[in-house]
Parts: structure tokens; sequence; C-alpha cells
């Protein structure tokens, strides 16, 4: 069952990483750093990954870094 705030699986959009990469302008190997080190969540399929494409904006969104303006 979906916490709340979650989309049912189903409703899951997932992006391979190089989409991810693509998305965030890095190369492949920093999505695969993020993956393996736990910043960003990723189910394995087969021999590949498959990250949640709102967990890329989440991660996108928490990593920000604004200037404060006073």
């Amino acid at each position: 069952m979906a916490e709340a705030g979650e989309r049912p699986l189903n409703e899951v959009q997932f992006l391979t990483v190089a989409e991810v990469a693509a998305v965030m302008r890095v190369s492949k190997m920093t999505v695969y750093r993020l993956v393996h080190s736990g910043h960003l969540p990723a189910i394995r399929v087969g021999r590949s990954f498959r990250v949640p494409e709102q967990a890329v904006h989440e991660y996108l969104r928490e990593s920000y870094v604004g200037v404060e303006t006073a």
C-alpha cells in the first residue's frame, strides 16, 4: 500500500541511468555513484538500474543551493 503522498507503483515513471544523467546534465558514472551511495533511490532490473522520476526531482530540489536574500 502506498504511504501518504506516494503514488501507486503503476503510476510511477522510471528512468534509465542514461536518462537521469541527461536530466541532471552529469555523467552516467555520477548517477551510478549516487545510486550506490544511497543518495538516489533505484531498483535493479536485471543488470541495470531504474530510478523513479520523482526521486530525481526531489534529489535536485533538496540539493539546490540558492542565494538567500536578506
